[in-house]
């Protein structure tokens, strides 16, 4: 709830977002003595983590660094229960982080962002929000995630479904009973797989409408015992430096071998390994040609798709979960518990709508493009979100000469090092397109964004700037170098939310910074040690010329 205290409405930075990224930004901002407003439409802290409460909503990184590394008091004051922990676990831990730290004071709660324009006289945002007000801030920096705007698919006639209608990113606070009922689930990417179990439990019969078959790897959690939890401490600086040293953020040795260069038998003995120890380690320590080669690729995507048949009872099931349409890894690989053991139960059946797609909704369910009619008492949609972009063009900014950023980012998203948008001074955007972000584990790349902007920004008010603006070569530069980058991958050759193509009418581009964010980080301080190369950095007397 809006905490009662009175605000000013001058402030040095306006946030948008009590995730990760906006509570990290509002405590680095107070400790550098800027003013600061953090605002958030949801009631609590959160971000994705306080609506994503769906059943079997869970981290798919490993507790011990899906979290903040900038407060060894905080890192040792909470224990995590388990391997991956829940969604509750995970938003208790980020309100522990909030009252540690006495953030909520300065969070706007149940408030939303309606639209933002920079005002190039006074080199100041002019932030509107839907309680009435106009926020005027020197900076404006957005921690909305990548993956916080929910989509969900046309369907004609669903407004005539009789029964419950439900999103996976809009989960009602209020548990759900599917006791007795029949549900349809509709999509199984991340949401959907962590869903499907949970449903299947309580349901009298789950239909999963499967759009893409995914490949799936088991996750293997587990609860931490007291020894582990000391062992992981005794090791953190060990594991720190992985991952800082790591492309995805992660404490893993980074491979270092072809999946071409080994024999069968050693290839699988390898694959099985990983098979039993789970988690992201099966993708990413295991070939250093997975998303690069297809013939290597193949050999890992048989791999997975023979698991998934030894585990399915039934061929038909089987055939329709093994009907992939894209190589392994070049959509976002998840993590799963019993996903696939759930298609052995009585009581759970799979449609592909790729090959019979959903007609249209009526009273009492949903029929299929052939006349097959699923009766239906609640459906579910796990179809994900606007990705990457969505939420950021819904924030409605216009930067110099009224432009919007949906204007600018018509034909795909350009943002120099994934921060910053020519056109639009003094904008930050926290793990944006073109950052390595929605390739990694996002604390620690929140972590580097976060700390990158407030030096920078503490840099401007050293030596009396009043407007930063990245420059469009430098700009253009970094998007061409992105896409170079990426098609030397596979993951150009499919259609996924990587490449901003998971809604109809999104410009297909990659965006997302494949070089790891090890080397990200290298770039960003070599940036900053140059006096910010590929920013113009403006006095008050340069920013009026520049006008």
């Amino acid at each position: 709830m809006a905490l009662s205290h009175a605000r000013s409405s001058e402030v040095d930075a306006v946030i948008v977002g009590a995730g990760f990224s906006g509570l990290y930004m509002l405590h680095r901002l107070r400790e550098q003595g800027f003013t600061t407003r953090l605002i958030e439409a949801a009631d609590g802290v959160g971000g994705t983590w306080f609506w994503n409460r769906y059943p079997g909503a869970r981290c798919d990184s490993e507790s011990h660094y899906y979290c903040y590394s900038f407060s060894d008091e905080i890192r040792k004051a909470w224990k995590w229960s388990c391997r991956y922990p829940a969604q509750p676990e995970i938003l208790g831990y980020l309100n522990f982080v909030a009252d540690q730290l006495d953030l909520k004071k300065d969070i706007d709660f149940g408030t939303r962002v309606l639209a933002g324009s920079y005002d190039e006289e006074t080199h100041r945002w002019l932030v509107e929000t839907d309680k009435g007000e106009t926020v005027r801030a020197r900076f404006l920096i957005t921690g909305v995630g990548n993956t916080s705007t929910p989509a969900k698919p046309a369907i004609p006639g669903l407004e005539t479904f009789g029964g419950k209608v439900y999103h996976t990113a809009l989960w009602p606070d209020e548990k759900v009973d599917f006791t007795g009922q029949r549900v349809g689930l509709i999509g199984t990417g991340s949401s959907g797989i962590q869903s499907t179990p949970m449903i299947a439990e309580q349901a009298d019969h789950l239909t999963v409408f499967q759009r893409t078959a995914n490949y799936s790897v088991p996750a293997r959690n587990h609860d931490l015992t007291d020894d582990m939890r000391r062992e992981l401490e005794d090791n953190y600086g060990e594991m720190r430096s992985l991952v800082l040293a790591s492309p995805i953020g992660m404490p893993f040795e980074i491979p270092q071998k072809s999946a071409l260069e080994v024999s069968d038998d050693e290839r699988k003995a390898t694959l099985d390994k990983l098979w039993e120890i789970g988690s992201f380690r099966f993708m990413f320590t295991s070939y250093n040609d997975i998303v690069l080669d297809l013939k290597a690729n193949a050999t890992v995507a048989g791999y997975i798709e023979a698991k998934i048949r030894d585990t399915v009872n039934d061929p038909t099931k089987a055939d329709i979960l093994c009907e992939f349409n894209h190589p392994v890894g070049t959509k976002r690989p998840p993590i799963d518990t019993n996903y696939y053991e759930t298609f052995n139960r009585d009581n759970v059946s799979i449609v592909s709508v790729r090959t019979n797609p959903i007609e249209e909704a009526q009273a009492d369910g949903l029929v299929m493009a052939n006349g097959d009619h699923h009766q239906l008492d609640a459906i579910v949609f796990a179809t994900g979100f606007d990705t990457v972009t969505g939420t950021l063009i819904k924030l409605n900014l216009r930067g110099k000469g009224g432009q919007s950023l949906a204007e600018k980012w018509s034909d795909g998203p350009r943002a120099y090092l994934g921060l910053c948008s020519a056109g639009f001074p003094n904008l930050f955007m926290i793990t944006g397109p073109g950052s390595p972000g929605i390739l990694t584990n996002f604390p620690g790349c929140i972590e580097q964004n976060v700390d990158w902007i407030t030096g920078l920004m503490t840099r401007m008010r050293e030596i009396g700037a009043v407007e930063i603006e990245a420059s469009e070569d430098a700009e253009s530069e970094w998007v061409k170098e992105i896409a170079e980058v990426a098609e030397t991958t596979l993951l150009t050759k499919v259609d996924s939310w990587y490449m901003n193509t998971n809604l109809p009418g999104k410009p297909r581009v990659f965006t997302a910074y494949f070089k790891g964010m090890h080397t990200y980080a290298d770039v960003c301080a070599d940036v900053a040690k140059s006096d910010y190369r590929g920013f113009d950095i403006r006095s008050r007397e340069m920013a009026e010329t520049a006008a």
